[in-house]
């Protein structure tokens, strides 16, 4: 008999496209499996409305549980209540810092360095806060660019929100 728990530990193994080392159950995009008979229902929500990367998790969850013999699958998404940094897991926030990007902090922290108050990021390489914002958008819309002043790497950060 087919349970949540045996859903959720194969789920765990489909990867975010844009951030290979977090699953979809690190990044909290995971939001319920319903099984009604032969059917499983993955309910899904998106980092931002617009993620492109959502289409090619929604085909990764229908390959990993088809490979383990559940054929019948709905993936639905759900954009209500918007995705948060929050649903993250710890787990997760571990495996992005240790890949190179800041993860979200779990709370603002402000920097008063300068004329405009911005919240402190962490270098993910050397540990730093003396870090600057060098553009709103990183490599996906989810992450700024930001630049170590110490160390002097750049880095992404994936956005609170």
């Amino acid at each position: 008999m087919v349970t949540t728990e045996t859903i959720h530990e194969i789920l765990d193994t489909v990867q975010d496209p844009e951030v290979p080392v977090l699953s979809i159950i690190d990044l909290g995009v995971l939001r319920d499996v319903t099984i009604n008979g032969n059917q499983v229902e993955v309910v899904i929500t998106p980092t931002y409305s617009g993620c492109p990367a959502m289409d090619m998790i929604r085909a990764h969850i229908r390959m990993v549980l088809a490979e383990h013999g559940y054929n019948d699958v709905k993936v639905t998404t759900v954009l209500s209540p918007a995705w948060t940094t929050d649903w993250m897991s710890e787990r997760g926030k571990e495996k992005l810092k240790a890949y190179g990007i800041a993860p979200p902090n779990p709370k603002q922290q402000v920097c008063h360095t300068s004329l405009f108050a911005e919240e402190a990021i962490q270098c993910p390489h050397c540990n730093s806060y003396n870090t600057r914002r060098v553009s709103e958008f990183g490599s996906t819309a989810c992450k700024s660019l930001y630049q170590c002043n110490a160390c002097h790497e750049p880095f992404d950060y994936f956005k609170c929100h």
